[in-house]
């Protein structure tokens, strides 16, 4: 069987760092001192130093939230106004991510465009608008998976597995979008501030074919975690779209994978093989809290989720382009390394609403 590799990973971030400004922000929004307290223990203990957006932060002491006006004190955007500005916004971070993929005259190959995003919708989508604007062939077979939220790089790369194992002469372009930053909420909500205490904007564009290079992808396998659909919620209101991310996540991640190591058999999450056959682990960085619940359900090594904090460190949680941040990392060290990392075997992670894990096998080839 036709075994699909991801031979390059191109990543794209906005210019503008906006951590340190919404922790100021958000402080302001806060309007119990308890809550204060609490706000700034979580922000010290996030294990996120830098997020990006390419909205630029205002002048806090004149009431700006950011420079352009986007957002302003009394009267946040309505959700047409948020998408008019992804329309224009993903296309430019799309395209910066291709770019950092270096296709050349490998564009003119691609056979198939899957776009992943869940912070925006428009059409003619973002499928439809990067094949004008890269200039790929007119019957280029299009894809897009749709708020599926932090989980779907994994979906969008099993469709990528399936073209080429159908095909073994297809190539696929695989595109995974996230402008989180165009949902933030003015809100004295605690639980919602501290959700967007987390999420960055990002995009990754990765070229997947038969071509024995990269990574290469094996089985895939999902497992939704009963009784935990209330735990992660996205919803479109009419000032943007709305998130809910309980407390409760990590408890439960920690609690099922604690389960499933402990099933020990082949239709578990690990394939019944345990942990000690995993060289690598790309886990999303959904927050330090559910990085913390994976290391403790897992009994992993501290040292065997570093690419992942340090994802989440020097960008937070992009949404699904995240675990995709954290597999380039891991082949620009294989690279480094000059081969050193090659075959080892790996489990890429993700989890979203439902709730769901998504994960793959892979090896570094």
């Amino acid at each position: 069987m036709t075994v699909a590799h991801i031979n390059q990973i191109g990543t794209a971030v906005p210019d503008n760092d906006i951590h340190t400004p919404f922790i100021a922000f958000a402080r302001t929004l806060l309007t119990d001192e308890k809550h204060v307290s609490v706000f700034d223990r979580m922000a010290e203990r996030a294990g996120i130093d830098h997020r990006f957006s390419y909205l630029r932060p205002g002048r806090l002491e004149a009431g700006e939230v950011d420079d352009a006006g986007f957002y302003q004190r009394g009267r946040f955007p309505s959700t047409e106004a948020r998408m008019r500005l992804y329309e224009k916004q993903a296309l430019a971070l799309a395209q910066k991510a291709v770019e950092a993929l270096d296709l050349g005259e490998e564009r003119d190959r691609v056979t198939h465009l899957i776009v992943a995003s869940c912070t925006g919708f428009t059409a003619p989508g973002l499928d439809l608008q990067l094949c004008g604007q890269l200039g790929l062939r007119r019957n280029v077979a299009r894809t897009i998976v749709g708020f599926m939220g932090c989980s779907a790089a994994i979906p969008a790369l099993r469709l990528a597995q399936q073209a080429v194992r159908a095909d073994a002469e297809s190539r696929v372009l695989v595109i995974n979008l996230e402008l989180c930053s165009l949902h933030l909420q003015e809100t004295p909500d605690i639980e919602t501030i501290l959700s967007f205490l987390l999420f960055g904007d990002g995009c990754t564009a990765s070229l997947v074919t038969a071509d024995p290079a990269g990574i290469a992808l094996h089985d895939f396998r999902n497992a939704v975690i009963p009784n935990t659909e209330s735990l992660i919620t996205w919803r479109i209101g009419n000032q943007g779209f709305e998130m809910y991310l309980s407390g409760k996540v990590p408890v439960c991640i920690a609690q099922a994978l604690r389960e499933d190591l402990a099933r020990a058999d082949e239709d578990g999450l690990l394939r019944g093989g345990g942990t000690q056959n995993i060289d690598l682990w790309a886990v999303h960085g959904g927050g330090r809290t559910v990085l913390d619940a994976v290391e403790s359900g897992l009994s992993l090594a501290p040292e065997k989720l570093r690419q992942s904090r340090g994802v989440l460190r020097d960008f937070g949680n992009m949404s699904s382009a995240t675990v995709m941040f954290v597999l380039a990392r891991m082949m620009a060290h294989a690279t480094a390394r000059r081969g050193g990392e090659a075959h080892r075997h790996g489990l890429a992670m993700a989890f979203g609403p439902g709730m769901v894990a998504e994960t793959f096998r892979f090896s570094l080839v």
